[in-house]
């Protein structure tokens, strides 16, 4: 048997994953997914017999979305990638199928399971989560269509709730931090480490919500940094200026997405108070800052348990993001239905084209009987005949009587 060869349908649809509910910051890193590790994940899938997957890593958590012959395949395809043991992730991972698999893709991208509820930026990440796999040929027309429901349906959420009122996200809830516990902070010099969409979104939160004017902008890559501060007209170094840069900061951010610590204690010698967020998954800021005096430290974790003013409003439109999954879930349902039905119909078709051809079929105890006098005549009879097995098929699940008396209705109309 093929490794391939299995239905691709919702029954071997997944998601293996780990999330903030059962793992801390610290072990979120281990199983981080980067951008090399996400092409070797497609490569090994595709040699292994996996016929579509996508893999969502962000600060809360990381997940592999596929259909494949079993999930035990995605499992193994996250630990190869990282390096790191199946006995760490399954005690801590949630590993579902089919129906609650794509229950639960629908409420991530809803912001329903996230550590902020009604976290809208995930949308985002889903969407280059899974351009990254197609333009990689690793997605196929199975989560092609479930993508498309579940972006329509983050949507709907969006503009017809108040789900993603308020403070939405942890880069977000940094601002809101800042606000409240930072003396003055709109006269604060501000250093910002990471330029990309968290990075971008901070700091334009930073001058909106803030008022801080006095920020520099380093990235790994300087010329984006140069072209975001020339947009919001504040000021940018390259990396060779960090450690001072640090040294002169009131409050640093980083949301750069290194693979090692960017910050530690050495780069914080002084008393000085400096306030230091580290948005970043792995942590790019040693835990031992937070030791130091005269410095606070936030990381995700911490920051996702702030509590949000508008938490009890946004908790009170659950249930209508839930009725409004549970509708667009139908409507991929009733997708995935058909499609399982045409695939029937369509090995139907071949047989009753095979009878035809044939002429008598002994193997099924008929006699001589197809007198179709045209292949125009052959084709509607044959389409006639699955236009009542559809209709059948609609109204009872009962597939193999379906395929019998599809046979007899083809006989019976040549016979005629």
């Amino acid at each position: 048997m093929n490794m391939g060869d299995y239905p691709k349908d919702l029954q071997h649809f997944f998601v293996a994953g780990i999330s903030y509910k059962k793992s801390d910051a610290a072990v979120r890193s281990r199983f981080a997914i980067s951008h090399d590790q996400y092409i070797r994940i497609i490569e090994e899938a595709k040699k292994s017999g996996v016929a579509e997957l996508f893999v969502l890593s962000t600060c809360n958590r990381t997940e592999i979305y596929g259909v494949a012959r079993d999930i035990e395949q995605l499992v193994s395809l996250i630990c190869e990638a990282t390096g790191e043991p199946a006995e760490l992730f399954r005690p801590i991972a949630y590993l579902h199928r089919g129906k609650e698999a794509m229950q639960h893709l629908f409420e991530v991208a809803a912001g329903l399971d996230s550590q902020i509820l009604g976290d809208y930026e995930i949308v985002g990440q889903i969407k280059l989560a899974v351009k990254f796999s197609k333009e990689r040929n690793g997605i196929g027309p199975f989560i092609e269509r479930l993508f498309n429901q579940v972006l329509q349906t983050s949507k709907l959420i969006k503009n017809n709730t108040a789900l993603s009122s308020g403070t939405v996200s942890v880069s977000f809830s940094a601002i809101q931090y800042l606000k409240e516990q930072v003396p003055d902070v709109a006269s604060k010099k501000v250093l910002l480490i990471g330029t990309g969409k968290i990075g971008a979104n901070t700091c334009r939160n930073l001058i909106d919500y803030l008022g801080c004017r006095q920020i520099t902008l380093i990235n790994r890559t300087h010329e984006k940094a140069v072209e975001l501060a020339n947009e919001l007209g504040i000021s940018a170094l390259s990396s060779d200026h960090l450690n001072s840069a640090i040294t002169s900061s009131d409050i640093i951010i980083v949301a750069a997405n290194a693979s090692d610590y960017l910050i530690t204690a050495a780069h914080l010698g002084n008393s000085s108070r400096q306030w230091i967020v580290d948005l970043s998954i792995p942590n790019n800021v040693h835990p031992e800052v937070g030791n130091l005096q005269g410095k606070k430290l936030l990381n995700v974790d911490e920051l996702s348990r702030i509590k949000d003013e508008t938490l009890q409003k946004r908790l009170e439109e659950v249930p209508k993001a839930l009725a409004l999954i549970e509708e667009q879930s139908a409507e991929f349902l009733e997708w995935c239905r058909m499609r399982k039905q045409l695939s029937v119909l369509g090995v139907v078709k071949l047989k009753l084209e095979e009878i035809h051809t044939r002429g008598q079929q002994s193997s099924y105890g008929y006699t001589t009987c197809t007198t179709f006098t045209s292949a125009d005549e052959t084709a509607v009879r044959i389409q006639k005949v699955l236009n009542t097995m559809a209709a059948k098929m609609r109204t009872r699940n009962e597939r193999g009587c379906h395929y019998l008396e599809a046979i007899n209705d083809f006989i019976a109309f040549a016979a005629n």
